[in-house]
């Protein structure tokens, strides 16, 4: 399984909030589309990013699991709601899992493989959150 990591507070919004799309300069890579992904909140905040919550301030761990099910390029933004960015390529998200407890890693740019460690963590979180449902 990849990580990807995004700056806080948009990693957040995807794991706790309504965020379902990524916005980025480039295409998705189509070996990427149906996967499951490991979201990573970056060490670094978006200094211009105006979303707030109590789950937003978890920096430098993995914080939750989704799919990336397509990519489509946006001129105005409008088609993805309140998070899609304006002259961006738009990554959507579907079966957002947040984990209870972040999994504290480091992040990488770009689609990078997580030590073994982490995906561990995170699959148990996964299992106990199944066999409690």
């Amino acid at each position: 399984m990849k990580a990807l990591t995004i700056r806080q507070p948009w990693a957040g919004a995807i794991a706790h909030q309504t965020k379902r799309v990524e916005n980025r300069t480039w295409k998705l890579p189509v070996k990427h589309e149906g996967a499951r992904v490991l979201i990573h909140a970056g060490a670094q905040l978006d200094r211009d990013a105006q979303v707030y919550g109590p789950h937003l301030g978890v920096y430098g761990a993995v914080v939750a699991v989704a799919t990336f099910t397509g990519c489509h390029w946006s001129d105005d933004g409008q088609c993805c709601g309140p998070w899609g960015f304006e002259r961006a390529y738009h990554w959507t998200l579907t079966d957002v899992t947040a984990l209870e407890k972040p999994v504290p890693a480091k992040g990488a740019l770009n689609f990078w493989t997580p030590p073994h460690d982490v995906l561990a963590a995170v699959q148990q979180q996964l299992e106990l959150e199944r066999a409690s449902a």
